[in-house]
């Protein structure tokens, strides 16, 4: 579960340090799947039973 959040954590640092540092600016589709990485995190958080609350 861990793992899981940090992965979604470090895929959206990576996409803002893009944006910041080089310029990189992000299309619909890019934002689409950053935002489809997070409620998958938030998803399993929140409706699995696998994890321990």
């Amino acid at each position: 579960m861990a793992y899981a959040i940090w992965s979604a954590f470090g895929v959206a640092l990576v996409a803002m340090i893009g944006l910041v540092v080089f310029g990189q600016r992000l299309d619909l589709p890019a934002v689409i799947g950053l935002c489809l990485i997070v409620a998958g995190v938030v998803v399993i958080n929140v409706f699995s039973r696998t994890v321990g609350h």
